[in-house]
């Protein structure tokens, strides 16, 4: 098995160094904008105080064009870049419903294809409701 998982992480012919470990193959990148910079610290301070999110980058300046009840909309926008995983996706959503001012709140999420793994395994770790207890080097548990 653990062969197959080789072989499949390679098939693109990655460098070792960005191959997928298992456990971080339910890493997710979630968009989400907000209308102003105090409802995207809000936000991202929530999802990574609660776990559902490893990390939460603020990008200012966005601006977004849509349709919105019959008529196209352009507003300023900050983005919210969110790092999770798939198991915490369904609570992050329903925590951005609940805390985001907008109707509907956009929660957009794409699966990493790759990237740095101990990053990736970071991610895992950070984002979940039951984090590995680390032991202190000076510990004798």
């Amino acid at each position: 098995m653990a062969a197959a998982r080789r072989a499949w992480n390679n098939a693109g012919g990655y460098p070792s160094h960005l191959l997928l470990p298992v456990t971080a193959l339910s890493v997710l990148l979630c968009f989400c904008t907000c209308p102003d910079d105090k409802t995207a610290m809000r936000l991202a301070d929530t999802l990574v105080g609660e776990r559902l999110a490893a990390c939460v980058n603020i990008v200012p300046g966005l601006r977004s064009v849509y349709r919105w009840q019959g008529a196209v909309e352009c507003d300023n926008e900050v983005l919210l870049l969110i790092k999770t995983t798939r198991a915490r996706l369904p609570a992050l959503s329903a925590r951005v419903v609940e805390l985001h001012p907008h109707e509907l709140p956009e929660v957009v999420a794409v699966e990493v294809a790759g990237g740095l793994s101990a990053y990736l395994d970071w991610v895992a770790e950070q984002a979940s409701d039951s984090p590995i207890r680390e032991i202190p080097a000076d510990s004798d548990t």
